[in-house]
């Protein structure tokens, strides 16, 4: 089995991509995803979040993204502390969840696969990009943020032209039909090298 890791910068499509991959019967783990969910449900996580950023962090029992987005995308040590709570446990429940899957290769799909130099964990790497009108027209969209609260956020990313640079592959996410149409030529080339 190959283990391919799937990233991009905020807002450039890459859950879109990799629900693209899983249509075609590709186990996809979402990272960002399993984060959320450890969050709210780990009673030991729960405990190092308000501990690290106080009681505001769970609010009616659900953590309080906003909230902890204001302190950690502003603050490179905060988003440190942060990671450090979360990643390990994310790290761990991902490992389970391969030993539980039979396919030829699956994908994590991450958004921070290099900024936790976390590349050379995966056989293959695929980057999703797109304009960034694009990225903040998305963002701006899904998450109800402002715009300086993304250009926060993408301040704590890579940039994209090293992601594309370390890519094995790259997938340019501006029209649908065209991205499906990559995903495909990707998923058949990933097929085959599976299968050697």
């Amino acid at each position: 089995m190959i283990i391919i890791g799937l990233t991009g910068g905020i807002g450039s499509g890459k859950t879109t991509v990799a629900m693209m991959f899983a249509e075609l019967g590709v186990p996809v783990y979402f990272a960002d995803l399993e984060a959320k969910k450890i969050m709210n449900t780990s009673k030991e996580v729960r405990k190092k979040l308000i501990d690290a950023f106080g009681e505001e962090t769970f609010k009616n029992g659900e953590l309080n993204r906003g909230y902890l987005a204001k302190i950690v995308f502003k603050n490179k040590e905060q988003l440190l502390i942060l990671n450090g709570i979360v990643h390990p446990e994310v790290e761990s429940h991902f490992k389970t969840w391969v030993k539980n899957q039979q396919a030829q290769f699956i994908i994590q799909e991450s958004a921070l696969i290099f900024e936790n130099e976390k590349q050379n964990y995966f056989d293959k790497i695929i980057t999703v990009t797109a304009p960034l009108e694009d990225r903040l027209r998305r963002v701006k969209k899904r998450d109800s943020v402002t715009e300086e609260e993304i250009h926060d956020r993408i301040r704590n990313q890579i940039e994209e032209a090293f992601k594309v640079k370390y890519s094995d592959y790259v997938i340019r996410n501006m029209e649908l039909n065209r991205t499906k149409s990559q995903v495909k030529v990707i998923f058949n080339q990933l097929l085959l090298l599976s299968k050697n």
